[in-house]
């Protein structure tokens, strides 16, 4: 008799994940930091840093700073450019990463460049899918305006990658989107196979005593506990609006952090901030989500996947898949 599979089974994009953490884009590089510090047989997946066309070094240092909730950020998309990875980083991911889920993560400055990316990398093997990082706030040449802003551009950039690949394709949305409605329908339309919500949110951490930025750039990205009520937030709309697999990121540090983004809709869940203090934590959370599912009598995530009870209306809400909301809920409520 087979033993029951485990709570954190799960299959999606057409493969399986044994657990439903991943470690977020720009937190682990391509991979190589985590292979002798953690157990890899406790990780869902991956996400590598950005690539782009062009190498890049990044913005100037200081490029990260705590501050009580968080922390800021900004890296500036520092890669070696998509040719470096061609040759060196992705063959380095199929021999050392076989059993691990690997999405490329993929920035440029215009549609043509994301397609120039992915083309270059999909004949290769050892990984599942793109996550397009159509969000980030540090591209300075769009003068921070992310892609993720134009519902047009966003589908531009979406439809002109999946005319290239056949493989999952990930929209890396952003949490300050005046409207998440036109991003999300602008995606799904266009050929995305899932969401992730969300990026970092704009933010600047000021020196009182010197009055400079603490970041080299100035402003950057911010990230960690103080994040997670916004990205729970835009994954639970987000789950109104499409049927489409989501991924939650912003604030993940324990188990049940993890299991509010499922609750909202999300089948997997990134951790990024965490993974800074604690290069373990995604193995961790994992443990964590399983001793929560026992304790509660949960047998699959997909018992929690989109059951949030919101609003004044929480007793009849139905899950994820239900009709949409007609309006957003507010973000704040007296």
């Amino acid at each position: 008799m087979n033993p029951p599979p485990d709570v954190l089974e799960q299959t999606l994009f057409g493969a399986r994940f044994t657990s439903p953490v991943l470690l977020a884009a720009g937190t682990c590089g391509f991979g190589e930091a985590i292979i002798e510090v953690m157990d890899l047989a406790q990780l869902g997946g991956l996400v590598t840093k950005s690539v782009t066309v062009e190498p890049r070094w990044g913005n100037p240092a200081p490029r990260v700073a705590e501050f009580p909730a968080g922390m800021v950020n900004s890296i500036g998309l520092a890669n070696p450019g998509v040719e470096a990875v061609r040759r060196e980083k992705l063959p380095w991911i199929r021999d050392h990463l076989q059993d691990v889920r690997v999405f490329v993560s993929v920035a440029g400055h215009t549609p043509g460049e994301y397609a120039d990316v992915v083309g270059r990398l999909d004949d290769l093997d050892g990984f599942l899918g793109f996550e397009l990082n159509l969000s980030c706030p540090n591209d300075s040449r769009r003068g921070g305006l992310p892609f993720a802003f134009d519902p047009d551009a966003l589908a531009s950039v979406v439809a002109d990658v999946r005319r290239i690949t056949e493989r999952p394709l990930l929209v890396k949305l952003a949490p300050n989107t005046p409207d998440l409605g036109p991003a999300v329908r602008a995606a799904e339309e266009s050929g995305a196979d899932g969401l992730t919500l969300v990026n970092t949110l704009p933010g600047l951490v000021l020196d009182p005593r010197t009055r400079r930025a603490a970041l080299g750039a100035g402003a950057g990205g911010m990230s960690g506990p103080a994040l997670r009520a916004v990205g729970v937030h835009a994954t639970w709309r987000a789950s109104r609006l499409t049927a489409l697999p989501l991924v939650g990121v912003g604030g993940v540090a324990s188990g049940e952090d993890a299991v509010q983004y499922f609750l909202a809709g999300a089948s997997l869940v990134q951790i990024g901030t965490a993974s800074f203090w604690d290069p373990r934590s995604a193995g961790r959370v994992s443990d964590e989500i399983r001793r929560f599912a026992r304790s509660q009598g949960v047998r699959s995530l997909r018992e929690w996947v989109g059951t949030a009870r919101v609003g004044p209306d929480a007793g009849t809400e139905g899950p994820a898949g239900a009709a949409p909301a007609a309006s957003p809920a507010p973000a704040v409520q007296s």
